[in-house]
């Protein structure tokens, strides 16, 4: 697992963005990371890392601190950006896509709610993903929170943090008023993709599919099938964590 969590390629992109502490270090960076990648894939405690990784306490503190210094926001950003121009896109998009996924949260408490419509006691991941499916932000809330509701929270992170987008994709869960507070607020398109009505066709929504797809790859790493984490920030860390592991596997 140690080996492949992280190869030598991979760590070479990383490292030009992970923060330079000008104190001597015991441990390199890279197994640091490869403990958080150990963590997301393998799905165990903090407390049970392998002994050849370094002390858990360690290795949290560093997921802590970079969670609070939003250090793996600006690594997936600055990963995406790789992606798209080594797959001769621009460097920003201009077209997102968003979803919401309800899951399940453990006995360990933290904030959370009932999503009615799924019936699920948990929490809500949002999250818009470009034309290749990256994830460009994400929010997680509590459960009871309406996609229509949610959604403002996500456009307000994104216009906040990323200046290329122009048009969102969503489905008829975001129809409504939030197509006018869209426009008005942030000045995205927010264009409905239509349900398929005929579903014996094996069609698929345009753009839509894109999301969907996202979703079904963040079920490969098992720290990601229930919501395991006490503090909301913790659940975004997460899964920029796993974004990035998508990203470094498509250079």
């Amino acid at each position: 697992m140690n080996a492949k969590a992280l190869s030598e390629p991979q760590w070479k992109i990383i490292e030009k963005y992970v923060p330079n502490y000008s104190r001597k270090r015991k441990h390199e960076m890279r197994i640091i990371f490869e403990a958080f990648f150990y963590v997301l894939i393998t799905g165990c405690q903090w407390r049970m890392l392998p002994s050849s990784f370094p002390k858990w306490q360690l290795v949290y503190y560093y997921f802590s601190k970079w969670r609070d210094d939003e250090v793996f926001v600006y690594l997936n950003d600055m990963i995406r950006e790789t992606v798209r121009l080594h797959h001769g896109k621009n460097a920003q998009c201009s077209v997102g896509i968003i979803d919401s996924q309800s899951v399940k949260t453990t006995r360990r408490g933290g904030l959370r709610g009932i999503d009615g419509n799924k019936r699920i006691k948990g929490r809500k991941r949002h999250i818009v993903v470009d034309t290749m499916g990256n994830i460009i932000t994400n929010i997680v809330h509590v459960a009871n929170i309406h996609d229509s509701k949610g959604a403002s929270l996500v456009m307000r992170d994104l216009k906040e943090n990323n200046f290329g987008i122009k048009t969102i994709y969503a489905d008829c869960g975001y129809r409504g008023s939030l197509i006018d507070t869209a426009k008005q607020k942030y000045n995205y398109a927010l264009k409905i993709s239509p349900k398929i009505k005929d579903k014996s066709q094996a069609k698929v929504s345009p753009k839509r599919w894109i999301v969907e797809r996202t979703f079904s790859w963040l079920e490969n790493f098992r720290r990601l099938s229930k919501d395991f984490e006490y503090l909301l920030e913790s659940s975004q860390a997460m899964l920029y964590l796993a974004s990035l592991k998508f990203l470094l596997n498509k250079i």
